[in-house]
Order: structure tokens, then C-alpha cells, then sequence
């Protein structure tokens, strides 16, 4: 499996590898069919096989005996899951397709909490102090049990449930602060020098994939939107923030894409429509060569001039939408080459809890542009060297200020649009595709 992208920030909450672009379809088994079939490693083998049989994008299974495959997953007795796991994946490493893919089912789990957007639990991101080993606090998420019970970052965890934490993995850690929505969990903190005890009701979060603010940057306002994912709460959290920034009378938008490893197909869609009025967004083909086109809907939310940061780990659905912005020219892409993912999954559920991540069609941007391998090139490159990726990522707080080159860039080239500056007409309403 190649690596997934590297994250611009450490704090980036990607759960694990391989950025995809996935459709929201999921296979599902009813309770007797999942209780019958858990029982059964090979009963999940062949469905896996099945799967991808009536799904693969490629028909010829990268010239595999697809058929012969599945004979010889049969003739093999598995007397475990683990056995099981490991045969369904070497099977699919023949297909030299990083992204078909199966997951077990913590990964399964991980990646739907990752493309839903939301997690059950009390909204905690912790990590080892380096110098004291103490389970410390990073951040508490937004909206969550753990913010609202006043928990900062820098806060120690001594105790969960009464359960000392000295020599505590984060992981184990993780494990026991998780738990079903509804329930509590009681944990000792150290704060500023005083210990307490904070009892705590875990709930469904629903995780902040966008952030934004203005800053004024010269003579213009410009709203700043930082997208980490392409969840499935990343388009209602994106419609939600340039309606505050309209209302907060900005006169251009920069769009930061760097990092961001993709997510869901429709997000993309969803999101390239609220900054396009006309035009085709991208365009999917399966391996019956049937053609898929996603259009704009005349409901944009604004028409504002828009520049892109996108970079190296801008991947998948991050170039879909760089990719219909630049080709529509809706938008300035400025940065790096982005990575090169012009593929679709859907993810299935499998009947153990496990699950598959099957590629199904190809896409190409709207001037018909194929990106494998290749990436979105943006309009203005500016790539940055070791330090300067050091110092970002060293100090989040740093992207999206003049400290930052490739947002200064972007601030360059939208105060050289004559349309960003105060008092002067915006762009018209309707986009022709170029």
C-alpha cells in the first residue's frame, strides 16, 4: 500500500492512510445474517472476492485470473479471522491497486468515523510529554464533553476511572476513555498545579473539517477557509463559513487546501458548487466506460475572486475541486504540484465488522485532464523548501499569515485582480467553461 499523505500539521486529525475519494455507498447485512456469517472466515473471504468482482474498475483485474483467484480462496481452510484477513489481501495485492484495499475492523471503524465526520467519545487529542512521559492533553475538540468541562491543553491525565495512567500508552489511554454515547467516564486531571476529578458523559462530536477567519491584509478583507477533509459535515460547515464571511463584507476569499487528503466524492461536488455558478465539476468512468458527469447548479454563494493553496498531500478530492476551479477559471491555484489520485472507492461493510475499499471508476477534471500520477498543476507554482515546511509545521499557527509563502503569494495575486479591491465590481455571475 503506498503511504498516504503526509499532513501538514501534526494536529491534522487523519485517522490513517491512503487518501480516497469515495462514493457514500456501504453494503450492510441484516443481524442474523451478520451473527450466521461471523462465524464464518471463508463466508467473508468470498464475499470480499465478490465485491470486487461486480465492482472493480478494471475488468480484466490488472490481467488476473480473477475466477482462478477465487477458487484457490476457497480450497483453503481458515481457522481465524487473522487467516482470513491475510488472504483476502494478498489476493488483492494482485491487483497492484493501493486502493482497493481491506480493513480490519478498527480500520473500518477509523475510516468511517474519518469520512462521517463525527466520533463517539468526549473529544480529546492526547500525546506523551516527551520529557515527563505524562498522558497530556493537546486539544480538546471543538463542541465537545471535554472543552465544555473546561479541560486545556497542557492539562495532565493521572487516572481514568480510577486507573493510573503512569506508563499509559496514548493508545490504551484511547481505548479506555472511549465508550458508547450516553455513558461516563470520570478523569483525573492536574491543572495548572491543582488536581480534580472531572466526571465526564460521552456523546456523538461532529469534527471541525473547516476553519476560517478574516484578515486584513493590506487594503483588502479576505476571508481565509482552511479544509482538512472532504467529510460528510465538510459542505454544511463550508456553506456556513462563507455565509459569515459574505456577511462580514470580505472582498476575496483564499481556500487552503494544503494537506488535505481527500474524503467523500459528493463533498467535493457539494463544495465546487457553492463557489461555481456554471460549468462541469468532473467527470467519472467506470469499467463499462459509462460516464458520469457532475454540473454546477446555479446556486453558488459567491462569486468573489478566490485563490487556492494546494500542495504535494493535496490528494483525491482536493483535486477534483482544485481541478474544476482551475479549469472553469474560477479560481488562481497557487503552490505545489498536487499528488496525483484520479481514482473513486466505494467502501463496503463487510458481515464480520470488517471492511473493503474497492476502486470503481476513473475521473478526469472538466477539460478532460487524467491527474494520475500527475496531479492538479496550479497556475502559479511556488514550491517551498525544507525549512520553510520545518517552520510551518513546526508552528501550525503560522499558515494562512504573511510568515507563510505560499499564502503571501496568493495575498499578491489576488490584490493584483483589480475586482479585489474595495469598491470595485465584482465578477459576473455566470462562468463560461473554458
Amino acid at each position: 500500500m503506498n503511504p498516504s499523505p503526509k499532513h501538514f500539521s501534526r494536529l491534522h486529525f487523519a485517522l490513517f492512510g491512503g487518501a480516497i475519494a469515495t462514493t457514500a455507498a456501504l453494503s450492510f447485512f441484516g443481524p442474523s445474517v451478520r451473527a450466521a456469517l461471523q462465524e464464518s472466515p471463508k463466508s467473508v473471504v468470498d464475499e470480499a472476492w465478490q465485491i470486487v468482482n461486480r465492482e472493480y474498475v478494471d475488468g480484466t483485474f490488472n490481467q488476473v485470473d480473477w475466477q482462478a483467484t477465487r477458487q484457490d480462496l476457497l480450497s483453503k481452510n481458515y481457522t481465524t479471522r487473522e487467516e482470513a484477513y491475510k488472504a483476502i489481501r494478498v489476493a488483492l495485492e494482485k491487483l497492484e491497486d493501493p486502493y482497493t484495499r481491506f480493513l480490519d475492523p478498527k480500520q473500518y471503524q477509523a475510516l468511517t468515523s474519518q469520512t462521517s465526520g463525527e466520533l463517539s467519545g468526549v473529544g480529546l487529542k492526547l500525546e506523551l510529554d516527551e520529557k515527563t512521559k505524562d498522558l497530556t492533553v493537546v486539544e480538546p475538540i471543538e463542541n465537545s464533553p471535554a472543552l465544555k468541562a473546561g479541560i486545556k491543553p497542557g492539562d495532565k491525565i493521572l487516572a481514568i476511572n480510577g486507573k493510573t495512567t503512569k506508563g499509559m500508552s496514548v493508545e490504551a489511554a484511547a481505548n479506555l476513555i472511549r465508550g458508547e454515547v450516553g455513558t461516563k467516564v470520570t478523569l483525573k486531571i492536574s491543572s495548572e498545579g491543582r488536581d480534580k476529578d472531572v466526571a465526564l458523559t460521552r456523546a456523538q462530536i461532529e469534527l471541525a473539517a473547516v476553519r476560517s477567519s478574516v484578515k486584513q491584509e493590506g487594503k483588502i478583507r479576505v476571508g481565509y477557509i482552511r479544509l482538512n477533509e472532504f467529510s460528510a459535515h465538510a459542505a454544511d460547515q463550508m456553506r456556513r463559513s462563507i455565509k459569515t464571511l459574505n456577511n462580514q463584507k470580505v472582498d476575496a476569499f483564499v481556500l487552503d487546501l494544503r494537506g488535505n487528503p481527500g474524503g467523500l466524492l459528493h463533498s467535493s461536488v457539494e463544495i465546487a458548487q457553492m463557489w461555481m455558478d456554471k460549468g462541469a465539476i468532473v467527470r467519472t468512468v467506470d469499467r463499462k466506460g459509462e460516464n458520469e458527469q457532475f454540473m454546477t447548479n446555479g446556486k453558488s454563494l459567491t462569486q468573489l475572486p478566490l485563490a487556492v493553496l494546494v500542495d504535494g498531500n493535496s490528494a483525491s478530492a482536493s483535486e477534483i475541486l482544485s481541478g474544476a476551479l482551475k479549469d472553469n477559471g474560477r479560481a488562481k491555484i497557487i503552490g505545489s504540484q498536487t499528488f496525483g489520485k484520479a481514482l473513486v472507492q466505494s467502501v463496503h461493510s463487510l458481515s464480520d465488522g470488517s471492511g473493503l475499499a474497492v476502486t470503481i471508476a476513473h475521473y478526469y477534471t472538466p477539460k478532460g485532464t487524467d491527474i494520475s500520477h500527475k496531479g492538479v498543476t496550479p497556475d502559479v507554482k511556488i514550491d517551498l523548501n525544507d525549512d520553510q515546511r520545518k517552520r510551518l509545521g513546526s508552528n501550525p499557527t503560522l499558515l494562512g499569515t504573511p510568515e507563510d509563502p505560499q499564502y503571501a503569494r496568493a495575498i499578491a495575486e489576488l490584490e493584483n485582480t483589480k475586482l479585489a479591491q474595495p469598491g470595485k465590481p465584482q465578477l459576473p455571475r455566470s462562468l463560461s467553461v473554458r
